[in-house]
């Protein structure tokens, strides 16, 4: 058994002078003002776009991240439909295997700390589906089977498609103080990543 923390990792190249030139163009021609365009016209149209609600022209973009989370967290997360995901299938992954180090590999609850009385008990909560998961591939029954013992804390991985638009209204929803503390432990830093990558879009 192995227990990691959640990760992501953006895996469209990001250059935002290129971004933002592609959506200033999508934008100006709802005002048919493309002769307009010149230094420094990209961030001040789509600063003034979002100010003013007009979002649709943002849509014209897509970013791609690659998260590492717990089953829990992703059913949640592919609850957001203006996206693509690709995810890690207990139906077909075998984790007795040896790509898998033949153990499963579970996500802290993020409030959940080692050491703690509550974090042993998880502890061995995993440890038991772990071993029922393995016993019954051993008495023949197929992974996608076998996944019915394994819980929300299972590790998953997936690859997330947004445009822009529907990243502003994820991180709005999941890093809000009301969202779960384990997507907000993902949440957080990649909308922090995010406003890095392109202020523009995200500082607000």
């Amino acid at each position: 058994m192995r227990v990691i923390e959640p990760s992501f990792e953006i895996i469209t190249p990001v250059d935002p002078e290129t971004i933002m030139r592609h959506i200033e163009l999508c934008g100006r021609v709802c005002y048919k003002s493309e002769g307009n365009i010149g230094e420094g016209s990209a961030e001040k149209l789509i600063h003034s776009m979002l100010a003013r609600g007009h979002e649709s022209p943002v849509e014209h973009f897509s970013i791609s991240v690659r998260i590492i989370t717990d089953r829990g967290v992703s059913h949640e997360w592919v609850r957001h439909r203006i996206a693509s995901y690709s995810q890690e299938s207990t139906r077909y992954c075998n984790y007795a295997k040896d790509k898998f180090g033949s153990e499963i590999t579970f996500i802290r609850p993020t409030k959940l700390m080692e050491g703690t009385p509550e974090y042993e008990a998880w502890t061995k909560a995993m440890e038991n589906a772990e071993k029922s998961y393995f016993k019954l591939l051993e008495m023949g029954v197929t992974p996608e089977t076998a996944r019915s013992v394994l819980p929300n804390s299972l590790k998953t991985e997936f690859i997330c498609t947004m445009n822009l638009r529907e990243w502003r209204h994820f991180f709005k929803l999941r890093t809000a103080p009301a969202a779960h503390p384990d997507m907000r432990a993902v949440a957080v830093p990649l909308n922090e990543r995010f406003k890095k990558l392109l202020p523009v879009f995200f500082e607000d």
